[in-house]
């Protein structure tokens, strides 16, 4: 008797669905993922994309506050130099109205202050990657110029009052940096205005009488100019605060994105044990037959 011809074809395509299975099995093992194609999970796929797609907006957010952490340290160092220079005038700018100064001494206390104003108009327009950090939106612009040729000399500002934003992921607005014209150039507190005019008030050897309304101006400038250092240090630690979560978050997402799409290497290899059984139990089986279609067929 001949075997059923549709019994073996049936038999071979189990074989065949066997040898898919351990052979999908066997990379899996080897790759360690679940999921490598949408046909694999569809519903596992589709949020491992979403997740890649918020990690992956979690990753430009954090190289772009790196930039901007690095841009506004600079500011802060400059500012620090600035504090330092303006405490410095201020202390010879007291020491020079005191009345006790000779001519001489207040003609190289005068020159003193004018190289304080030169370190300062330098730190004003302190650039970082090609770009000038107090110069408002105008940042390939230099801000600041000194004209020496009058008497008291005169500083100019040529950049805006715009300052830069970088947006978090929940969509807060955080200041990215400080322009000149409120660092530097404040009404009643600008700082050019009143190391120009102290440089000015000792430069004859004789003290002006205008030397004490300058130093006011100078302590006020001072004042803002430390508070504008204390704003950009609150936006510092924000945005740093923002980065670390993004880190946080990125981490989490890529920790939940595997947890997804990995296997579990112990039960792909109970099945895969379970597959090779049953593709060498069909084979055995196909063998069977197959010996004994010919065996019939010889007779």
């Amino acid at each position: 008797m001949r075997v059923d011809p549709n019994y073996v074809s049936g038999l071979v395509a189990s074989l065949n669905s066997s040898t898919l299975s351990e052979q999908k099995l066997t990379t899996e093992l080897s790759s360690g993922l679940r999921v490598s194609s949408l046909s694999d999970d569809p519903v596992a796929a589709g949020q491992a994309s979403l997740l890649g797609s918020a990690i992956s907006q979690d990753d430009s957010f954090v190289q772009s506050a790196a930039t901007t952490q690095s841009l506004m340290q600079v500011a802060d160092s400059a500012l620090s130099s600035v504090v330092t220079q303006l405490t410095s005038a201020l202390s010879l700018a007291v020491a020079g109205n005191s009345g006790t100064e000779s001519a001489a001494d207040l003609t190289s206390l005068s020159q003193q202050l004018g190289s304080v104003r030169d370190q300062v108009v330098s730190l004003a327009n302190t650039s970082y990657q090609g770009t000038y950090i107090f110069a408002g939106s105008q940042g390939n612009i230099q801000p600041y110029a000194v004209d020496t040729s009058t008497s008291p000399a005169t500083t100019s500002y040529n950049g805006d009052s715009q300052v830069g934003t970088i947006t978090t992921e929940n969509g807060q607005q955080i200041q990215t940096g400080l322009a000149g014209s409120a660092v530097f150039s404040a009404p009643g507190a600008d700082v050019m205005t009143a190391l120009n005019n102290l440089v000015a008030d000792f430069a004859s050897g004789t003290v002006s009488g205008t030397a004490s309304a300058d130093i006011g101006v100078l302590q006020a400038a001072l004042g803002n100019v430390s508070q504008q250092q204390s704003v950009l240090g609150s936006s510092l630690a924000r945005l740093e605060s923002a980065s670390t979560y993004a880190q946080t978050d990125a981490t989490n997402r890529t920790a939940a994105a595997s947890i997804l799409v990995a296997a579990d290497p112990a039960t792909v290899a109970t099945q895969l044990s379970a597959a090779e059984t049953q593709n060498q139990a069909l084979m055995s089986v196909i063998g069977t037959v197959e010996k004994q279609s010919l065996f019939t067929y010889l007779q």
